[in-house]
């Protein structure tokens, strides 16, 4: 037992020196949305969402950090509010209103340790009512 927790322990270690890219590339076309609507995406969304990302510490340690590089590039992928494309907005409104609706965004693992990012009631409203343009 005690060899495998050394082994365990010298992986750990020898992990972190494993190189990982945390980037913040400048924003191109940042989203036109009301106040109210951007206050939310941004302490909801931006993390992954955008060329805007907070980098905190646990992003900074493996294997947290490959997770947290993994997720980051995987959302600005499929979106990104700072390279915001004005001709496929509303396709895009209506995908992060039916995420919105059906709780997958933000994702359960992110809210762990990100609760402020839990959106009320109030502002899945907010988010409907600009998504469906209401």
């Amino acid at each position: 037992m005690k060899k495998i927790l050394i082994a365990l322990i010298i992986v750990l270690v020898g992990i972190q020196f494993i190189p990982v890219e945390r980037t913040n590339p400048p924003v191109k076309n940042e989203i036109d949305a009301p106040a109210d609507v951007k206050a939310i995406l941004k302490k909801t969304c931006y993390n992954c969402h955008s060329n805007e990302t907070n980098w905190v510490w646990y992003t900074k340690i493996a294997p947290a950090s490959f997770l947290a590089v993994s997720d980051v590039n995987d959302g600005r992928k499929h979106l990104n509010f700072s390279e915001w494309d004005i001709n496929k907005e509303m396709k895009a409104k209506e995908e992060i209103w039916d995420e919105v609706r059906e709780e997958q965004m933000p994702p359960w693992q992110y809210r762990i340790f990100h609760s402020e990012s839990k959106l009320t009631q109030e502002e899945k409203n907010i988010i409907r009512n600009w998504a469906t343009n209401k």
